[in-house]
Formats: structure tokens, sequence, C-alpha cells
């Protein structure tokens, strides 16, 4: 059976009113809206769930799940600020102890004698031969 359009949430309001007051039964209030029964009695406590809420007292008026996302949003806050500091923390370590990268040369090391390429290393020794030979 395929799923029945879906309603926009004020005409279940005012169909769950009509129930409340006692103008349409459960049955009516179903095949009127083309849904089952069980979505009836889901819309009435969803929508009983909420006018009570809406009563409860409190500067912030807001569900259960609103606090405990904004809660959770404070967490990822919070550990995203002490991995930015470790990090930060880690970048100016490498920087004080700065390694030279493989294209620096070493210390004490002549030109040509320890990198690919130079004649040193390529094995290609220049032969002296005395003039006139």
């Amino acid at each position: 059976m395929a799923r029945p359009p879906v309603m926009p949430p004020e005409e279940k309001a005012k169909l769950v009113l009509h129930l409340l007051s006692g103008e349409l039964s459960v049955s009516q209030a179903a095949r009127q809206a083309g849904v089952s029964e069980q979505a009836i009695g889901n819309w009435k406590r969803q929508f009983i769930a909420a006018g009570s809420q809406g009563l409860e007292g409190g500067d912030r008026q807001s569900s259960e799940r609103e606090r405990k996302l904004n809660a959770q949003i404070t967490e990822l806050k919070t550990a995203l600020g002490e991995v930015y500091v470790q990090l930060r923390a880690r970048r100016a370590a490498v920087d004080f102890h700065a390694v030279p990268s493989q294209t620096s040369k070493p210390y004490g090391v002549t030109a040509g004698s320890a990198f690919r390429g130079s004649a040193a290393s390529s094995g290609y020794r220049e032969v002296l031969t005395p003039a006139g030979d």
C-alpha cells in the first residue's frame, strides 16, 4: 500500500482539534485525511505532548531534543577548541626545532659530493694527464 501524501502540519492540527472537541471520531478523521487510525492517534499524541511542553514554565521554551542538540554543540565547540590549541602548540614546536629539508646542504659537506647527479656521486673522475702527452 502506497503512503498517502504528506499533510501540512496546519491541517493535522485542525483535524486533531476537531477530534479533541468531539466533532469527529478517530475513524472519521482517518477517512477524511486518507490515513490510518493509528496515524491519527500518533498525531493526537504528538499534539498533546507539544501542547503540554508549550505550557511548561521557564525563560526559554524549547523541546528536549533542542536542549540536547545545544548541549552537543557546546561539547563539540569545546572539543574543537582543545584540538585547535594542541595543533597550534605542535606547529610552534615544529617551527622551533626546524628540520633542514632534503634540499639543504648538510654541514661540513662540500658541493658535489653528497648529492645525486653530482660529479662525485656519479663515479666520474677527472683524470689529469700531463700536458703534451
